[in-house]
């Protein structure tokens, strides 16, 4: 059995920024109700992992020497 290889063609960071964007244009075109709010929730989580990538990849954060 062969394992299924690609390589990335963005970073994690760009990809949650892009999902985050779809999901707030998809939610700006439904009309009111719970599917918009979960679609706006989505978005929200998606800038939230956005924001936890770009600290957990700063150069301020290092493990003790």
């Amino acid at each position: 059995m062969q394992r299924c290889r690609f390589d990335q063609t963005s970073s994690l960071d760009e990809g949650l920024q892009a999902e985050a964007e779809r999901l707030r244009k998809e939610a700006q075109s439904a009309a009111p109700g719970m599917q918009r709010e979960n679609l706006i929730r989505k978005a929200r989580q998606a800038d939230t992992a956005s924001h936890m990538q770009e600290w957990l990849s700063s150069p301020g954060l290092r493990a003790p020497q």
